[in-house]
């Protein structure tokens, strides 16, 4: 990826080019990716299970869809939406149990960069990196 001073980017639009189906958990384009921080726009398309990420923390904007997700523990499941805005500090185990309203899009802002890498399953027979994401 080509590192520009400025930039502007139509999140829609990149969220109409991700696929319909995918084999992984998530597909996400990058928008930036420089070490301070990285800009993503990804699409989930299964339940993710419980997972942390070890060096970045994230910001996530629900662009489209509906689901429940949980960060910290189970018991705080809530409801997210078009609006919302999600965040959590790197290791905090978090998960998206359940999709109420397809496409779930978001845009997300990981601080310092994300690397596609930086995903760890609280239940390692839960998935791996290559099959949690893909990128396009």
């Amino acid at each position: 990826m080509e590192t520009k001073d400025y930039a502007r980017f139509d999140v829609h639009a990149i969220a109409a080019s991700l696929p319909e189906q995918a084999e992984t958990l998530l597909v996400d384009h990058y928008m930036t990716d420089e070490p301070e921080g990285s800009s993503r726009v990804f699409r989930i398309y299964k339940p993710t299970p419980p997972h942390f990420h070890r060096h970045s923390e994230e910001y996530l904007y629900v662009v489209s869809g509906r689901g429940r997700v949980w960060m910290n523990d189970p018991a705080n499941s809530e409801e997210f939406g078009p609006g919302s805005l999600l965040y959590f500090k790197r290791n905090i185990v978090h998960a998206l149990p359940e999709i109420l309203e397809e496409p779930v899009v978001f845009l997300s802002v990981d601080v310092p960069r994300r690397i596609p890498t930086d995903i760890v399953f609280v239940n390692p027979e839960d998935g791996t990196p290559d099959t949690f994401i893909r990128q396009v």
